[in-house]
């Protein structure tokens, strides 16, 4: 079951999901906007592996934007910090940025109930693309879990940034 709008503010108020710089006006029926922040993570090399740490250099948005190319694979961060114990957030692309051609998360969309932190975006472009830090490039929504929870303790806990892959880790 998917909280309504009304339903993330009063749970927010209440302490049970975490939004930091929580604004009222970012709300919609079920969900809440999410913008971009500042800093951009590219890897450094053509060929990933998933089994070794892979180099990757970290870039700050400047004032006047930075330039997504097209078919450029860039992990970019959320300005707020989100997370819950209670409810599982899932990351969804605002219909405007979709539009642009713009993927916000290419597979990853589940954040583990018990997660907090910034929300690294998985970003890919089909055509070029001016990325504003501010950007509201996401929304996010909230799902009521079945059963008994676990809440994750995994190697992405408390990102406060984008991250790069920690696949290697296992």
């Amino acid at each position: 079951m998917i909280l309504t709008g009304d339903e993330i503010a009063r749970e927010v108020a209440q302490g049970r999901i975490r939004i930091s710089d929580f604004n009222p006006a970012r709300l919609s029926t079920n969900s809440y906007d999410l913008s971009l922040g500042s800093s951009l993570l590219k890897y450094d090399e053509n060929v990933l592996d998933p089994y070794t740490e892979n180099k990757y250099t970290t870039l700050q948005i400047a004032p006047d934007g930075y330039l997504m190319q097209k078919n450029e694979f860039l992990l970019a961060e959320s300005a707020e910090f989100v997370g819950s114990d209670h409810y599982v957030p899932i990351i969804h692309a605002k219909s405007g940025t979709a539009r642009l051609g713009l993927f916000i998360h290419v597979t990853a969309d589940l954040i583990d109930i018990g997660s907090h932190g910034r929300i690294t975006f998985q970003l890919f472009s089909t055509l070029p693309l001016i990325l504003r830090s501010g950007w509201r490039v996401a929304q996010v929504s909230f799902w009521v879990p079945r059963g008994a929870i676990s809440l994750y303790k995994g190697k992405y806990q408390g990102s406060d940034g984008p991250v790069a892959s920690r696949a290697y880790l296992g």
